[in-house]
């Protein structure tokens, strides 16, 4: 299984390059990453890079990544998820999405996301946090297909709905859901957060 982290975006909303902003040690996109890469066990982990490819390629600098750049990042989300899609090495069963900004996701999440999605049938798991479906979300390579259809500005969100059978959900409590930064109220919001729990 690999992780695929989509940071692309314009960060049209927050009027700045969101994922260079400073969270922790670094920076949101570098927090994002080490998350990942501290739940363990991946055969690999891709960065899908666009708006401010270079930067951001900087503020990873030293991890255990492979970024690839979405020459395409202006057509929005399903552009990044497809090229992280086909980057895949041929011998993952699957991958698991996340967004670079929220680096409040939890590798409690992801460890029991990525343990159910082996012992699963079900070819999508989605965490649910308090009855609210949410982020990241484990595809097998058996739907690779079809997220590459996926066009304009969204994710996978349409291949989940299609077909509730082919869904399995975990449920987690709502203080572990990862926070979005989309605007300065969200970034100030998840500092805020974050002091909380540290203090």
């Amino acid at each position: 299984m690999i992780a695929v982290i989509l940071a692309a975006g314009l960060s049209r909303r927050l009027g700045q390059p969101k994922l260079l902003l400073p969270f922790g040690e670094g920076s949101i996109i570098r927090c994002t990453t080490e998350q990942v890469i501290a739940a363990g066990a991946w055969e690999e982990v891709i960065v899908v890079l666009g708006h401010e490819a270079a930067a951001v390629r900087q503020a990873l600098g030293g991890l255990p990544v492979r970024t690839i750049f979405n020459p395409q990042f202006s057509i929005g989300m399903s552009a990044s998820l497809i090229a992280g899609l086909k980057a895949a090495p041929p011998q993952a069963e699957g991958a698991m999405i996340f967004l670079g900004d929220q680096p409040s996701v939890s590798t409690e999440v992801i460890r029991s996301m990525r343990s159910l999605s082996k012992k699963s049938n079900r070819p999508i798991v989605v965490p649910v946090y308090d009855g609210v479906r949410g982020n990241p979300v484990f595809f097998s390579r058996t739907l690779f297909s079809e997220l590459m259809a996926v066009e304009g500005d969204k994710g996978g969100r349409d291949v989940i709905l299609r077909d509730p059978e082919r869904v399995e959900t975990v449920a987690f409590p709502a203080d572990l859901a990862p926070r979005d930064v989309d605007t300065w109220e969200d970034y100030e919001a998840l500092q805020a957060s974050v002091h909380r729990m540290r203090g």
